[in-house]
């Protein structure tokens, strides 16, 4: 009876240490062109962290963070006290909430309308249009909507046309807030969608074709067969932009905001930038350090819940 053949432990070490070897040998190139993301990450995101302790201290920058006081948990203490810091977290989450549920909602329904156009050129054509905003910086349509919602600009031109009073969109709490999110949904909508529109194209044909046989119609296909088989995506989506929560666009709040609404329309990364411009700066590093661990929370929950629903993981 012949014997079969085991290799050696070192054998098996040397075969491995010869195809990490071959492997590196050939994707040298790839690392390089990672470096300089990895290094930027290092200098901008790790090498700040030790600054972390001013949240705990009251700091000066004459005294340096070994010459401040240390003052423990009062900077947190004076966030859940200070008014405006409450009514912050308030907006924050509001604004916050709105667009993740219409961040998802319109673009699953903008790719299955676009789904349905057949014409190549029309479709090709419309997901260009949609996808332009997306790349444009919140710096130029900050002043673009600056001067369209303008109690003297084309939209309230049209409004006192047909008759009705003008609207201060960017001077009311209320249409602050209805203005950002839906100029935020307008801007990013198109550029959502890919990730439902490469969800559409792996579905099944035989699906379609089997519901067709049993007498379903468009409607009724994409109720019992393009919606059940978006819903994995749509759930990674939604739990994944939890950790989104108190993230409401800084680039874009910044550039609207002015003082008329700054009580319905501040968020905490605008209340920081304020506090450090007004040399607070323990206090706006307490409220970034709880920012981050709040939405460090929420994208663990988000993950796991991912994992459970939609059996989505990373590793």
């Amino acid at each position: 009876m012949n014997e079969i053949a085991v290799p050696s432990e070192k054998a098996t070490a040397q075969k491995t240490k010869r195809r990490r070897t071959f492997s590196i040998r050939h994707t040298w190139r790839l690392h390089v062109m990672l470096l300089p993301a990895v290094i930027i990450a290092l200098i901008f995101k790790y090498a700040p962290m030790p600054g972390i302790i001013m949240a705990f201290q009251d700091f000066k920058p004459w005294l340096g963070i070994d010459g401040s006081s240390w003052v423990g948990w009062a900077n947190y203490e004076l966030i859940f006290t200070l008014s405006d810091a409450r009514q912050v977290i308030v907006n924050t989450l509001l604004i916050s909430a709105l667009k993740i549920v219409f961040g998802l909602a319109v673009p699953v329904v903008f790719a299955l309308l676009l789904n349905e156009i057949r014409h190549m050129g029309v479709k090709r054509s419309v997901q260009t249009l949609v996808y332009l905003p997306h790349f444009m910086s919140w710096v130029i349509l900050g002043g673009i909507l600056l001067d369209l919602l303008s109690l003297e600009g084309i939209v309230n031109q049209f409004i006192g046309w047909v008759g009705l009073p003008q609207v201060m969109f960017l001077g009311d709490g209320g249409w602050f807030r209805f203005t950002v999110v839906v100029s935020d949904l307008w801007k990013e909508f198109g550029f959502s969608a890919i990730v439902f529109l490469a969800a559409l194209s792996g579905i099944n044909p035989a699906l379609y074709e089997a519901a067709e046989i049993d007498g379903a119609g468009r409607m009724k296909q994409t109720i019992y067969v393009t919606l059940p088989s978006l819903l994995p995506i749509m759930i990674v989506v939604f739990t994944l932009s939890l950790g989104n929560m108190l993230n409401a666009n800084f680039d874009q709040i910044y550039n609207l905001i002015n003082p008329l609404v700054l009580s319905q329309g501040d968020i905490i990364d605008t209340y920081v930038y304020r506090a450090f411009q007004e040399g607070q700066y323990s206090l706006a590093t307490a409220v970034g350090v709880f920012k981050s661990l709040v939405g460090f929370i929420l994208i663990g929950g988000g993950y796991y819940i991912a994992y459970r629903w939609a059996n989505y993981r990373i590793f």
